[in-house]
Parts: C-alpha cells; sequence; structure tokens
C-alpha cells in the first residue's frame, strides 16, 4: 500500500509515521505520537503510542488505508511472528504480509537481536476486524519497512474509526516485550480474559490421534481409567461421536446427535467417566454443516461459503438464527449431558473474505462477519459460564490470539502428530502472547516401538504448557506407561514453576533450544539443543536470572532435563559453588546416582541418561 496518497503524518521520538489511503474522499484522517513510561525503558521515547482517527460527515466504507514508518537495520537478525512457525529469520520489504483477525493470529511484530533482546515490537489494538501486518528491510538502504494494513477488504459503513498502534524499542529480552504486549490487549474493553479454573492446568487425555473417529463409549471408558491411572483428569472426546463414518471430513456435522453405534447413552456415559474421576469435554466443528446433516437444507442461503474437498458449508453467524442454534446446541450438551467444557473448532473459517458486506437485511442483524462472530463467541461464553462458571473452552492454533482470550481458557498448539520439535515451537510461540491463559500442547501420539528415550521425548519438548496424551494406553509397552507416569507426575510436581514461573526462552529464531522457568528459589531448564546453560547462583541474585534485584534465602533448587539423545548437558557458574547435592534419574524416573559435587566458577558437565533428569540443590 506504499504507493497510495499520503493524508497524514506524525513525527515521534525516532519515528516518523505515515498513514496512506485509498480514495481518501469523504474521509478526515489524523494521527497523534505521543510518547508513554513503562519498566525497563530508559527513557519516556523508547515506547510510543500511535493514534489513528478516520471520520466521515456521512455514513460510508472506510477506505483501505495502511499506516507506516521505516526503522533501521541495526543488530536486528531476527523477526518473531504469531505464526512464523519454523522461519523467524530477518523477511525483505517484498516477502507477503501476514494477516490477523480475532479469530487467526494476532496483530504484532518482534525484530529482536540475536541476544535475544528486543529492537522494535509493535502491535495494534485492532484485535477484531482483519489486518495485514509487514516488516521488512529494504535492500537499498538496509531500513525495514514497517507497515499496518486496514480494509484491505471492504468494510461496512461507518462514520468514525480509530486505532492504536503501540511501538516498543525498550532493550529488553523479547519474551518480556511480547509479554507487555499480551496485557496491554488484556487491560482493553471486550479483551479481558476468561478465568482458567484449576481444571485446565492438569493433565489431559484426548481421543484424537489414539481413536480418530472409530470408538464405542465402553473402549472410551476402559482407555479413560488407565489414563487417570497415569495421572490425567479430564478427557477430550473429540469427532466422530456425533457420526457412525469413519473416513474422516466434515460431511455429517451440523446436526450434533449422538451417533448410537458409538455411545448410546450420552449421559450415562458422561457420568461413567465422571466416576472415574476425569472431567469430559466434547468436540464440536463450529462453522460446518456437513452435506449430510439434516440441516444442511434448513440453513440454505445462510451459508458464507462451500467447502467441496471438506463436504461442508460455512454458516454466516451474521443470521441471528445461525448463532441461536449454535449456542443452544452447546447449551443443550453441557445441561443435559454435564459436560464440563468444550472443544470448539474452526472458527477462522468464519472467513469474511469469503463474502460481500451485506446491510443488515434479508435477516442478517449484524453486517459485518467479524462482528458477528464476536457476538456468537461472547455470548456464547456467557451463557454457558451461567450454567457452568467453571466451563473448559479450548482454542486451537492460530485462533490462539488476544480476543480469543476473551471466549476461551485453554489455548491449544496446532496438529502436530508424531512432530515434537513442530510441538515445541508452537506451544512456545503461545506462550509468548498468552500470560495467564492455559497453553495447551498438541496431542502427544508416537509409535509404540519407539524406544522408551525417544517417546519420553514427545513430553519433554512441550513441559512448559499443559500435555494433552492421545496415545492408545493399551498398545504401548509398559516401559512407556513407566515413562508417562513419571513425567506426568514430575510435571504435575513442578507445575507451579513450568506455567507460572518466570519463562526464558532463548533463541526463537533457531527453535527455543534452551528454555528455562524459575518461581522463587526453585527452577527448571530444559536442555533441547547441546547448548550451555549459565545457572545465574551469584550470592544475591535471583534465581530467576541477573538483575532482577530479588534476593532469595535457603536450598535453590534446579531440575535439568536432557531433552537431547546425548548422556551429558553443560552447565555454567558465574559463581563458585563449594558443596551441592545431585540426583539423577532415567527417563522412567529411576535413580542413577546421588552425589556431593563442588562446582567451581566456569563450565560444568553433567551426566544425564537421555530423556532423564538431574536435581541440583545449592545451600
Amino acid at each position: 500500500m506504499p504507493d497510495l496518497p499520503l493524508v497524514a503524518s506524525a513525527i515521534g521520538a525516532r519515528h516518523s509515521f505515515h498513514l496512506r489511503c485509498a480514495s481518501p474522499s469523504g474521509w478526515r484522517a489524523s494521527l497523534t505520537v505521543h510518547a508513554e513510561a513503562s519498566a525497563g525503558a530508559a527513557s519516556g521515547s523508547e515506547l510510543e503510542i500511535v493514534r489513528l482517527s478516520l471520520e466521515s460527515d456521512a455514513p460510508a466504507p472506510p477506505p483501505a488505508c495502511a499506516l507506516t514508518f521505516t526503522h533501521p537495520s541495526i543488530d536486528i537478525h531476527a523477526t518473531w511472528t504469531p505464526g512464523a512457525g519454523f522461519y523467524k529469520g530477518v523477511r525483505m520489504d517484498w516477502s507477503p504480509p501476514f494477516d490477523a483477525k480475532a479469530t487467526s493470529q494476532a496483530p504484532v511484530v518482534c525484530l529482536h537481536a540475536y541476544s535475544g533482546e528486543n529492537r522494535l515490537t509493535f502491535a495494534c489494538d485492532e484485535v477484531l476486524a482483519p489486518l495485514r501486518l509487514r516488516a521488512g528491510v529494504r535492500e537499498e538502504n538496509g531500513e525495514f519497512q514497517c507497515e499496518v494494513a486496514f480494509f484491505d477488504a471492504p468494510a461496512p459503513l461507518a462514520t468514525r474509526y480509530t486505532a492504536t498502534l503501540r511501538v516498543d524499542r525498550r532493550r529488553v529480552p523479547c519474551h518480556e516485550a511480547l509479554r507487555d504486549v499480551a496485557r496491554w490487549w488484556a487491560a482493553q474493553p471486550g479483551n479481558t480474559p476468561l478465568p482458567v479454573p484449576d481444571a485446565g492446568r492438569e493433565p489431559m487425555y484426548s481421543t484424537w490421534y489414539s481413536f480418530h473417529q472409530d470408538f464405542t463409549a465402553a473402549e472410551l471408558e476402559a482407555e479413560a481409567a488407565r489414563a487417570r491411572e497415569l495421572g490425567c483428569t479430564a478427557i477430550i472426546v473429540d469427532d466422530g461421536w456425533q457420526t457412525s463414518d469413519a473416513r474422516r471430513g466434515y460431511a455429517y456435522c451440523g446436526d450434533w446427535e449422538v451417533a448410537p453405534a458409538r455411545i448410546p447413552d450420552m449421559r450415562a456415559h458422561v457420568a461413567r467417566i465422571h466416576a472415574l474421576g476425569l472431567r469430559y469435554l466434547l468436540w464440536y466443528s463450529v462453522p460446518f454443516v456437513g452435506i449430510h446433516a439434516k440441516n444442511h437444507a434448513r440453513f440454505a442461503g445462510k451459508y458464507l461459503y462451500h467447502i467441496d474437498r471438506l463436504q461442508a458449508s460455512v454458516l454466516d453467524p451474521r443470521f441471528p438464527e445461525v448463532r441461536e442454534f449454535l449456542i443452544n446446541t452447546w447449551e443443550r450438551a453441557v445441561r443435559d449431558w454435564e459436560l464440563d467444557g468444550l472443544k470448539l473448532d474452526f472458527v477462522d473459517r468464519f472467513d469474511p473474505a469469503q463474502t460481500s458486506v451485506h446491510a443488515a437485511v434479508d435477516g442478517r442483524d449484524i453486517a459485518d462477519v467479524m462482528l458477528a462472530v464476536d457476538r456468537l463467541l461472547s455470548e456464547a461464553t456467557a451463557r454457558l459460564r451461567a450454567l457452568r462458571p467453571d466451563i473448559l473452552i479450548e482454542f486451537r492454533q492460530t485462533y490462539v490470539g488476544p480476543r480469543m482470550r476473551h471466549y476461551g481458557n485453554l489455548l491449544r498448539a496446532n496438529d502436530c502428530p508424531n512432530d515434537s520439535l513442530r510441538n515445541r515451537v508452537s506451544v512456545l510461540d503461545i506462550r509468548l502472547l498468552c500470560d495467564d491463559t492455559a497453553a495447551h500442547a498438541d496431542m502427544l501420539m508416537w509409535h509404540p516401538d519407539d524406544p522408551v528415550e525417544s517417546a519420553a521425548l514427545q513430553l519433554l519438548n512441550v513441559l512448559f504448557a499443559v500435555p494433552q496424551i492421545s496415545v492408545r494406553l493399551d498398545r504401548v509397552p509398559p516401559a512407556h506407561l513407566a515413562m508417562l507416569r513419571h513425567w506426568l507426575g514430575f510435571w504435575r510436581e513442578w507445575r507451579e514453576v513450568l506455567l507460572d514461573g518466570e519463562l526464558r526462552p532463548s533463541h526463537p529464531e533457531t527453535n527455543y533450544p534452551l528454555v528455562s522457568a524459575f518461581r522463587g528459589a526453585r527452577g527448571i531448564v530444559v536442555f533441547y539443543d547441546e547448548a550451555v546453560a549459565a545457572l545465574p547462583l551469584a550470592a544475591g541474585a535471583s534465581a530467576a536470572g541477573e538483575g532482577d534485584g530479588v534476593s532469595h534465602e535457603g536450598p535453590r533448587e534446579i531440575v535439568l532435563v536432557n531433552a537431547i539423545r546425548a548422556g551429558r548437558v553443560v552447565v555454567e557458574l558465574a559463581e563458585a559453588c563449594p558443596a551441592a547435592s545431585l540426583m539423577v534419574q532415567d527417563c522412567l524416573g529411576r535413580h542413577v546416582r546421588e552425589e556431593r559435587r563442588a562446582f567451581p566458577v566456569g563450565a560444568h558437565r553433567i551426566d544425564i541418561p537421555p530423556s532423564g533428569l538431574a536435581r541440583l540443590i545449592f545451600p
């Protein structure tokens, strides 16, 4: 959009901000910039707020426009965005932008140094309507061209529009800059995060990879009993409960009636699961009505579009009867079957780009698709919480942004079966923006013949998220069950550190090879690569890291987790410790050795079996 006519400019401490609009006739535009004080800022100019305002005397579609500025590429070697995945390198100014809306991604970009220190993080408070964001280097001058584009698609009539851009140049770790963005979003009207019950922070069992669509109530109940014995406290029953067809796809979604061949009596089945000590969550593909569903004809003319390969159509939430149908379906299920939660899937398929803007005619009471989605999910959350205040609602990546934290309290990594590396990257990407909302790993699966040390890596790679298990527990060998029992027990013991501690994920650009978290005098460091971990144990320093000014007394315990296949890790101490207690366990939790050991200043090799751990207690 940089070739569009310039309609407004504003000068900040380090940047000149420009607004360019297509066909701005009838609209007046303005930009203002002000500095904002913040912890970690050397001066007020390092954190600035840019306000965009568009006004029209008569209702009209807002014009396509872009807010742009440049930033010198000085000590910037990586780019973090919510959907970057494995590639977090520097992009070019001709690289494609990424899209963000309420139900996909989040409008934030972080440019950082190899040290992990923030150089520029910019985020927009427009978290509902679609935006396009870009930060790419122009090869002619080494400047990052930064852009936030609004109204690429036609928008409903309006007379006023405002948006705010938060520009952060503080020299703080990039994970701190992103955490502050998450809290900035959460403080804004409409974004208040849904509380997370303690049940949402416990290991769960999911049926998807283990059963897919082929199961019976008796099989689920037997598997649930095994999962409970290993430490899971909830079961998520995925796709398949509503159809006897097991060929995948969504042709039979939309009626949401229990398939009797699978579960003859849903209420009694849920009660039996409850009797085992597990909560029960049920899956729904929110927008889909399959071609073989009885409801497909009922909603004719009330779809946004059709997806041939999925054999399903996407409902149009701008119709009040569509919203009421969906919410009432979930209400009845929670009430009649005494469910503890819902897994609401595919909400990103409500795509405003697939349809034209309509006025509130022909039965639609809302013109904008994303506003209608917001109405649907906000009202659903309120009504479900009225039935059950501790309701669990799961959403899946990429719909894990700031608005989704208002609708749900469990944000899960995208599907990555048997892919421990992608699962690690996905959950840590979620953690950087979800603050205290529960981040869940994608369901864990592996081949039953996998060596137990290798199978354990599926769990070790997601220690900093809530694990979901999805292997057939009656088909894996006893060693795998022993491994699960040990590591799920460890995870529960260290949950407050893993989920609530000060998270320090190193090097996003190389897939987080070393991740640590500290809470009080306890800490955990997980080695995902053959990196060297610096343990900050100097007198008067916090176990969470150097320079935070917090002093801890008494023993300090640090667990080192060897999530690589090598038999050792390396740590470095800046302060000598004359005698520490060291206890080593293998991946099954068996004790390997215990010893007292001196740690002079410098690097130290500690032998730990693959997928094992070492507990260090420093006096």
